[in-house]
């Protein structure tokens, strides 16, 4: 077991970080979205590898806060679910990753 702590500026930072991101499959949710314009609701339940009722309950929350939009629509009479990161979402993801750096970054070196 290491002999030092981290600091309190890094332990500080942990308590701020955001949670809701934090949350496993929404943080993987949102980090596909980061880096693809929109992703269809199947594809990304393929890509996550969340069950249908998961996804689509991790989906309600991050569009109730705002990070994602999710448009549906059908398509050859069957429904078709869009989804994309907000600016928002954005913004909300880029602040998740500089906290977590400066709280990984404040971990002492072995």
């Amino acid at each position: 077991m290491p002999s030092s702590v981290p600091n309190q500026e890094g332990s500080q930072e942990l308590l701020d970080i955001d949670r809701f991101i934090h949350e496993p499959a929404r943080l993987m949710i949102l980090t596909y979205l980061y880096t693809i314009e929109s992703a269809d609701f199947v594809f990304l339940m393929r890509l996550t590898g969340l069950t249908w009722g998961n996804l689509s309950s991790h989906l309600s929350k991050v569009e109730q806060a705002g990070y994602v939009e999710i448009e549906k629509q059908f398509a050859n009479k069957k429904p078709h679910t869009m989804i994309r990161l907000t600016q928002q979402g954005r913004v909300a993801l880029r602040a998740y990753r500089q906290t977590m750096q400066r709280v990984l970054n404040a971990l002492p070196d072995e």
